[in-house]
């Protein structure tokens, strides 16, 4: 072999080892990211910038929370045009990972995917506003058991937040929903329109001017 050959076949062997190394390294980077990517949709890994905060607590009393009846005459909304972001507040890994796979096979649109900032007791809540009430009430049809928590969001996007006695959602056929019937709340919830009603505004505390009296 000459020497031109020999050094055509070194150069050969070398850019052979970099591209080795190149796709090697492409490999594990992949490989981590998809690692991280299903820890991060199972919520065995929370990170604090992706994490978004809650309008309200969810670990009130739910002996404390007024539950608001459905507009009148609003009918379920179906299960495709309903935004869910789930949560997991019973400390089981993955719980809010699977659960998201269950509401998606049911048809909805899920949203982020976490742990909740504080555990929760019972079931499940359910937050919303006012506008997502009628979604908030389809949901419920899900997981019978959910206690239903409004805040003051300005948009129809629902959280479900899976306590320590969630054991999944109610089978599909055993929900009971009917698209022409509208919806009904349970017995003596607050109607929906105190659920809209402006705030009274507050006393300020100052005294009412007193009269001057009139010069003679």
């Amino acid at each position: 072999m000459s020497d031109q050959d020999r050094g055509r076949a070194l150069r050969r062997r070398h850019m052979q080892e970099r591209q080795a190394v190149v796709f090697g390294v492409l490999l594990a980077c992949l490989a981590v990211a998809g690692l991280g990517s299903a820890a991060l949709y199972t919520d065995s890994l929370s990170l604090p910038f992706l994490e978004r905060g809650f309008s309200v607590k969810p670990t009130v009393d739910t002996a404390a929370i007024a539950t608001y009846c459905p507009p009148e005459g609003a009918l379920p909304v179906p299960t495709g045009q309903i935004t869910v972001d789930v949560y997991n507040g019973a400390g089981i890994g993955g719980l809010a990972g699977t659960t998201a796979t269950q509401l998606a096979d049911r048809g909805f649109v899920i949203g982020v995917t976490e742990n909740a900032p504080s555990p929760v007791t019972g079931t499940a809540r359910i937050i919303y506003g006012a506008s997502g009430s009628a979604a908030a009430y389809t949901l419920q049809a899900f997981v019978p058991d959910a206690v239903l928590q409004n805040d003051a969001r300005g948009d129809a996007l629902v959280d479900l937040i899976v306590g320590k006695e969630f054991t999944g959602l109610l089978p599909q056929e055993q929900v009971v929903l009917d698209p022409a019937a509208p919806l009904v709340g349970p017995e003596g919830c607050t109607p929906f329109a105190e659920m809209t009603a402006p705030a009274a505004p507050q006393p300020t505390g100052e005294q009412p001017a007193q009269e001057q009296p009139a010069e003679g």
